[in-house]
């Protein structure tokens, strides 16, 4: 996984919190609403049932006798020959049949500020009762089978309406307008004033830490994946053996430098080098002792590049690929001979080598005037090391590129 990748896997871990969160926040108001129209259905419904217990009390009495005073008057709409009793000069009861009770009752209640109640029906026998609009609407549902109605309106008030079902002691009252027991002969509607608010700023803010939260751990997980990222990275472009580069970094960091010194016309070095004679130090002293001579002569190779552009890595066996970067002819020349002074400077004893010791060969390229493809490079610093092995080894060739042969060596 590139670097690139891996931010943009984190960049898509953010949005799919961020939508997981918003999705909570919109599930949680959702949820919130429903709770607050339940909430509000069950206490109209219950201030119903009450209603309509205290009017199933007063049918079965036959209505209740109470004093007139001036604010219960008889009920004019009343058709009952002992509607009125007259006991004293000081005292007249006046019957109160349901229908007239439950509009005193909604009277006290509209009085108080609080909860309304309003009894009415499609046939009204007082005026007043005549329904409201959305009230006319219910009624008539309830005839085809609603059981009730209820809904928040003006984003703070809450209207609810259930029908009366005509029993056998409604009948005194409403049976000459036609209606039957079981019939649904009004309704009662039911307003509350204040319903539960929606905690809106308080889901917001706490969806809004948790969203926060989230990210914030994303982050800090995104950096420390990043780090293990490079760490593995960096693993992953060392030689296990010897600790410098391996080839796979060097295939990368090739192709890159060869990039930029092709676009910005600066020289580029590359310099094949070989352990001499290797295979003879293996057979002679094991390949524990060959594995540590590699080590040391690739910690001698490292340790002459002074800029941080250069680079060396091992390309296989006992051979190792140097890339210098913005190096020239003169330049290349000197870097050579210095790494294969640096090598001999060992002294790693070698019965089998002329010299009494290890050495390399070296072969180096460069292109200066013009650039040919990566793989052309590499070839022509091959070709150089294999003169330099056929020239008596711990020796160094070197092989410019002119401008003239940069085409032939492209085209075959």
């Amino acid at each position: 996984m590139t670097g690139h990748r891996l931010n943009f896997r984190l960049v898509l871990a953010g949005l799919l919190w961020c939508a997981l969160v918003g999705l909570s926040l919109a599930w949680n108001i959702h949820q919130a609403n429903e709770q607050r129209q339940e909430l509000a259905l069950e206490t109209a419904r219950s201030f119903f049932d009450q209603i309509v217990i205290t009017r199933r009390w007063n049918a079965r009495h036959g209505g209740v006798y109470v004093p007139v005073t001036p604010e219960t008057q008889p009920n004019p709409y009343l058709k009952d020959p002992r509607r009125d009793l007259r006991i004293s000069d000081d005292l007249t009861l006046t019957l109160v049949n349901p229908a007239f009770m439950t509009r005193q009752l909604a009277e006290i209640a509209q009085q108080s500020k609080g909860v309304q109640f309003h009894i009415t029906s499609l046939k009204p026998l007082r005026p007043e009762n005549q329904p409201r609009d959305w009230e006319a609407d219910a009624l008539r549902q309830f005839e085809q089978g609603l059981a009730e109605k209820g809904e928040i309106v003006g984003g703070r008030s809450y209207r609810y309406m259930a029908p009366l079902i005509t029993e056998q002691a409604c009948l005194r009252c409403h049976e000459e307008q036609g209606y039957r027991e079981g019939d649904v002969r009004g309704g009662i509607s039911v307003t509350l004033p204040r319903v539960a608010a929606i905690p809106l700023a308080a889901l917001t803010f706490s969806h809004l830490a948790i969203g926060l939260s989230g990210l914030l751990v994303i982050a800090i997980m995104g950096q420390m994946l990043s780090g293990y990222h490079h760490q593995l990275r960096e693993l992953a472009m060392v030689d296990a053996l010897t600790g410098v580069r391996n080839r796979r970094f060097f295939n990368e960091q090739f192709q890159q430098a060869w990039q930029s010194g092709r676009r910005q016309q600066t020289p580029l070095a590359v310099i094949l080098c070989d352990i001499d004679h290797f295979k003879d130090y293996n057979d002679t002293f094991g390949h524990p002792a060959g594995d540590q001579c590699l080590r040391q002569v690739a910690q001698a190779l490292q340790e002459k590049l002074r800029r941080g552009g250069d680079s060396c890595a091992r390309y296989g066996g006992e051979e190792f690929v140097l890339v210098l970067p913005n190096t020239g002819l003169p330049g290349l020349r000197n870097v050579a001979e210095a790494l294969r002074l640096a090598v001999m400077a060992l002294n790693i004893r070698h019965p089998n080598s002329p010299t009494g010791c290890v050495t390399i060969s070296l072969g180096g390229t460069v292109a200066e005037d013009a650039y040919p493809e990566p793989e052309v490079l590499v070839q022509q610093a091959d070709q150089a090391l294999y003169q330099a092995k056929q020239r008596g080894r711990n020796r160094c060739e070197i092989h410019a590129i002119p401008r003239d042969r940069v085409a032939t060596m492209m085209t075959g």
